[in-house]
């Protein structure tokens, strides 16, 4: 009986073992995971970061174009107008 006893706490014993091994392997693979996952929104926020400033550089220079067009186009009309 002792010794149907201890087989059976010996077996309790092993899996509680290999399921605290399973979790913890678990762990480590989702803490993996949420690394990777935390890298890959980092590295995107820093793209659309870099995206935002050079297409506010490109509607700084359009604008400026734009200006000058408006301008010059406001001069032939005023000269237009003087004929």
């Amino acid at each position: 009986m002792v010794e149907l006893v201890a087989a059976i706490a010996g077996a309790m014993i092993g899996v509680a073992g290999m399921s605290a091994g399973s979790l913890i392997r678990r762990s480590g693979q989702n803490r993996d995971v949420i690394t990777k996952l935390s890298l890959g929104i980092e590295h995107i926020g820093s793209q659309l970061q870099a995206m935002r400033e050079d297409m506010k550089e490109d509607r700084h220079e359009v604008f400026g174009r734009l200006n000058d067009a408006e301008q010059r186009l406001s001069a032939l009309e005023a000269t237009r107008g003087r004929r």
